[in-house]
């Protein structure tokens, strides 16, 4: 049974685009409540994702001026805002349309949403940007962004997931990754390096692997049949036109 739901809550909140000392820890933030569309989710765990450093510092922009186009979708960061992109967490309130049955399911959020406005195929929102994230006790989601998960894994193993293996799930149906592919996946031993290489292995395709010899070994356990060292001559390694598919995650 989770304890009552709070008036306020501790957040690490973003005040502007900057340093760390951009964040401010508060503990009198108000606890969100769900629209009728979302759901309340209690935060167990969030991942720290390349994301939200590239955020909080404005890197996203296409103009250098941060502050006309500062978030991921290219419009300017509403601050205060709460970041954290990947959440694993426990619903304990819904809103309206959502069936109640929802209360008490451990759960992840997807870190790219839908536009709730903009049909197009392209068109995103993301969380920890244009929406409050998970570093925070609370954070509301649409119920249709909301998965539940029912598994051993542990909450901060599950709070890894959203943000790197979606991306890495995107790359393999973009390319088409098969059973009969050969696969080169660069930056293996980072997040969504190490996704690509269990997601294209899960599709039964062989993976060739780039990393730093220090990380070779956790490599090959997910899957890769070898690892490459980052610094290699990869022409001189493995030959001209010898896959099928490159997931390259450096250049």
């Amino acid at each position: 049974m989770d304890d009552p739901i709070p008036a306020t809550m501790t957040a690490a909140v973003l005040t502007r685009h900057g340093d760390l000392d951009a964040i401010e820890l508060r503990t009198d933030v108000e606890v969100p409540r769900p629209a009728n569309d979302e759901v309340l989710i209690r935060v167990l765990a969030a991942g720290l994702n390349n994301t939200d450093v590239n955020t909080r510092i404005g890197w996203y922009s296409k103009s250098g001026n941060v502050t006309d186009d500062g978030s991921w979708s290219g419009t300017p960061l509403s601050f205060p805002r709460i970041q954290g992109a990947d959440v694993c967490g426990r619903v304990v309130a819904v809103g309206a349309d959502v069936d109640p049955g929802r209360i008490g399911q451990r759960v992840i959020v997807a870190t790219m949403q839908t536009h709730p406005t903009d049909p197009s195929p392209m068109a995103t929102i993301t969380l920890g940007s244009e929406l409050d994230g998970g570093f925070a006790q609370y954070v509301v989601s649409r119920s249709s962004e909301v998965h539940a998960v029912d598994c051993s894994w542990s909450d901060a193993e599950l709070a890894s997931i959203p943000c790197a293996w979606s991306t890495a799930e995107n790359l393999m149906i973009r390319a088409g990754v098969g059973a009969t592919d050969r696969v080169l996946v660069t930056g293996a031993s980072g997040g969504v390096g190490t996704a690509a290489v269990q997601l294209a292995r899960r599709r039964g395709a062989e993976v060739i692997a780039v990393a730093g010899a220090a990380k070779a070994h956790a490599v090959l356990a997910l899957g890769a049949s070898r690892v490459v060292d980052r610094g290699a001559d990869l022409i001189s390694e493995l030959g001209v036109d010898a896959f099928d598919v490159v997931v390259d995650l450096v250049a």
